[in-house]
């Protein structure tokens, strides 16, 4: 008896995770400016000199993290050929939620012998983890590459950048060279950081712009050439994808989605062939999947603003303002059992990340000296499918 898998067949993909999000292209297209900035500013490593600290700014999917890994590969075979190089380690870590003390613990338990016991999760400061993370960089000494993703998002970032950068200088560490990449969403990150730490870091800054849709194109076809079977993805399927992405934010990682959901759609309906008409319809299941997402990853108080201003724009009261926010914000969040942030400028801050994020518009009022300046937001999303996708999210967390 023939089972439920007997007649699945590869007619559509031949190499599916070409068109996954965690694929690492072993070509870079679209980007040869930053990686030539990014050459600049890794060369000191090749011939034994302290390396540069570097900056990336540029919203999520405009390649910054695969241009990193990349060049960090390139970079590590590089150094095997020159003979004033140091052995070249390379430590990657995603901030996103973490205390400076987790990551510092981490780059530690990252360098200790395969013999020793895991520096502790708790018990220990975090000046006792920067103390035991410079011994053991000099015990292994070389050069260490330290790339820090989403590092806009750690708590306490200046510590991590005042430390690190400064570590040889004063002493340290002496049979080590460590040099910081950091990777961030926010533009405006450095403009947050404190003067010392500006003055200490002195490092090179490399912004990726979004992807126009002529760039995307070539991305998606290079894509598209590898995954799909040959012949079954039209010129059409590539250009509505790519104009798509290029109007919404010029993020790649929105193309390659649109690319693959179209391949699917083709495929359950049994079409042998991927064109416009099957990217149009898996725009709206990209577009969910991915604010889903991106809405699952904020905190909790973050997501219940989010469902505030939802509510709000469905009662055609946005825009409004942060103290009007609150008042409905503490429903929402009582709603749920949830003890709400207590104070109006809490508050103001997470607004101001979701209007970074681009989940918010926010209009700035002027009305002189008697009405003073504020802000109003809005919310930038249909704010019937962040309701739908808070619920989902509440009844993943809490079955039955």
């Amino acid at each position: 008896m023939a089972g439920p898998f007997s007649d699945v067949e590869r007619s559509i993909f031949a190499a599916k995770e070409v068109l996954s999000e965690d694929h690492q292209p072993d070509q870079i297209l679209e980007r040869d400016e930053e990686i030539e900035e990014y050459r600049h500013a890794l060369e000191d490593v090749l011939f034994g000199r302290t390396p540069q600290n570097i900056m990336l700014y540029g919203k999520a999917g405009l390649g910054k993290t695969a241009v990193t890994k990349y060049m960090m590969e390139a970079l590590q075979t590089e150094v095997t050929e020159r003979p004033d190089a140091e052995e070249l380690h390379v430590h990657e870590l995603n901030c996103n939620g973490k205390t400076v003390y987790a990551v510092v613990r981490t780059l530690v338990n990252e360098l200790l012998p395969d013999t020793a016991s895991d520096f502790p999760k708790r018990g220990l400061g975090t000046a006792d983890a920067f103390e035991e993370l410079y011994g053991q960089l000099d015990r292994l000494g070389g050069t260490h590459l330290i790339v820090f993703d989403e590092i806009d998002h750690l708590d306490a970032v200046d510590t991590l950048l005042y430390e690190l950068p400064r570590a040889r200088s004063i002493g340290h560490i002496t049979n080590s060279k460590v040099g910081v990449i950091g990777i961030s969403n926010n533009y405006t990150f450095r403009q947050s950081l404190s003067p010392k730490v500006k003055d200490t870091l002195m490092e090179s800054e490399i912004s990726f712009s979004p992807y126009d849709a002529s760039e995307l194109r070539a991305i998606l076809a290079d894509r598209a050439d590898r995954a799909f079977v040959d012949g079954v993805c039209e010129e059409s399927a590539i250009a509505r994808a790519a104009a798509i992405a290029a109007k919404d934010r010029g993020n790649a990682r929105q193309a390659i989605d649109l690319l693959r959901v179209g391949g699917e759609v083709a495929k359950k309906r049994g079409d042998t062939h991927v064109d416009d008409t099957h990217i149009v319809a898996a725009q709206e299941l990209v577009q969910r999947g991915r604010l889903r997402n991106r809405i699952r990853d904020q905190t909790q108080h973050a997501q219940l603003l989010l469902e505030t201003l939802a509510y709000i724009e469905q009662h055609e009261e946005a825009p409004a303002r942060s103290k009007a926010i609150k008042n409905r914000y503490e429903d929402v969040a009582d709603s749920h059992a949830v003890a709400p942030l207590t104070t109006l400028k809490s508050i103001q801050n997470h607004l101001s990340d979701l209007h970074m994020l681009g989940f918010l518009r926010r209009t700035g009022q002027n009305h002189g000296e008697g009405g003073g300046r504020y802000y109003e937001y809005s919310l930038d999303l249909d704010p019937q499918i962040v309701l739908d996708i808070r619920r989902e999210i509440e009844a993943a967390a809490n079955p039955g």
